[in-house]
């Protein structure tokens, strides 16, 4: 597991919370928790489902199938022997790593790797022993009642595990970037939810629903997920009623920001995640970033701002939300653009401009009132009563 410092316990049970719950569909698991590891007795479940659920874990560095044997040395040695013969390409290295747990074994562990290294080197003609970099590395672990074996180490999805860093509000489009932006954030140990913006009837039932496909494929890394759905028609028609211009998009945006910091403080999120990439588009310039990000005070997450776009889609593709991405049905950002959004807006311009708009308190106002808010588990979707009075 990740663990640091005097945070380990409370990580590792956060960890093993989150393992129990993407295993509970095998009623037959049985955990053994240890320090800075778990081991997972399937009882009978299948290993690939499980192996796919683990890799759901965040704060779980890699994990491992093993083979178990009693603690007996020719039953160890023949068990070593049948791992390496069922690997799928034979190697032309290995070596041999003992762990010996049980001090009341009779054989240390520097013994053990002679006695299991050299019982597979005369059963397998060619292997080579290689101790700095071989190509398989046997390891054994000689524990109280039992011995495993395993050369196989899966990596996992590694960060921090989830709830341990805080919790924070995405802002989910339905383009590529803002899933991965809100992925890599929980990763690093944040509990998130999410805002989108629509613009009905100029943005599609379809666009709507793409974007609670996204929210459930980022849901499937954590407990659940909060999507609240803001009807931003309103707001962004009454903007581009009295501005055109070329500050249009950071008006906009603004507009976003405020709404999402006003839901962010009403459910008791510290920070706002998004997926701007620097020098992307017009409104992810450094003078557009400081002009938009200036209107909230909540701490702004931007884990992409120094990422290209291929690294992106690298990651998409990966987590799995590339493929929705990528269908064709707008969100409310491709409405409206002016010819030329200014890549250099002048906050004293902008403030003036949103100051003249006598409408855009109260229709942010009412923005927030009407949001609806879907609780989403992975594979399920579940509408909430939403009824927030101010």
């Amino acid at each position: 597991m990740m663990l640091k410092g005097k945070n380990r316990r409370r990580f590792e049970q956060s960890v093993m919370i989150q393992i129990r719950k993407v295993l509970s569909s095998f009623p037959d698991v049985r955990y053994i928790p240890e320090f800075g590891r778990v081991y997972v007795e399937l009882g009978g479940a299948a290993y690939e489902q499980a192996s796919a659920s683990l890799q759901r874990v965040f704060g779980l560095a890699s994990f491992s199938p093993a083979y178990h044997a009693p603690l007996e040395l020719a039953s160890i040695q023949e068990t070593a022997l049948r791992l390496m013969q069922a690997l799928p390409k034979q190697p032309a290295t290995f070596k041999v790593t003992v762990r010996r747990v049980n001090k009341s074994f009779p054989h240390d562990s520097q013994q053990m790797n002679y006695l299991v290294g050299g019982y597979v080197l005369q059963a397998i003609p060619g292997l080579q022993v290689d101790v700095r970099k071989p190509e398989v590395e046997l390891r054994v672990e000689i524990r109280e009642d039992k011995v495993l074996l395993y050369v196989e180490v899966i990596e996992g999805a590694g960060g921090f595990p989830s709830g341990t860093s805080g919790k924070a509000l995405l802002m989910l489009s339905g383009g590529i970037d803002s899933p991965v932006a809100g992925w890599l954030a929980m990763r690093k140990g944040l509990t998130m939810e999410a805002i989108h913006f629509h613009s009905y009837p100029y943005t599609s039932e379809r666009a709507k629903d793409k974007v609670i496909q996204l929210a459930n494929q980022l849901a499937g890394y954590t407990d659940s997920l909060k999507l609240h759905m803001v009807s931003f028609t309103e707001v962004q028609t009454s903007i581009h009623r009295v501005y055109q211009d070329n500050l249009l998009v950071t008006l906009i945006r603004r507009a976003m920001y405020r709404i999402a910091e006003r839901i962010a403080e009403r459910e008791g999120l510290g920070a706002i995640v998004t997926g701007e990439s620097l020098g992307q588009v017009a409104s992810q310039t450094l003078p557009s970033l400081n002009a938009i990000g200036r209107v909230v005070t909540l701490p702004l997450l931007q884990p992409l701002m120094m990422m290209d776009k291929q690294e992106i889609i690298g990651l998409a593709e990966s987590i799995g939300t590339f493929s929705i991405s990528i269908l064709p049905y707008e969100d409310c950002c491709s409405l409206f653009l002016p010819p030329s959004p200014s890549t250099n807006p002048n906050l004293t311009l902008v403030e003036k401009l949103e100051a003249s708009m006598g409408f855009l308190n109260e229709l942010i106002d009412k923005a927030v009132l009407e949001t609806e808010t879907i609780e989403i588990v992975h594979g399920q979707l579940k509408q909430e009563t939403n009824a927030h009075l101010f």
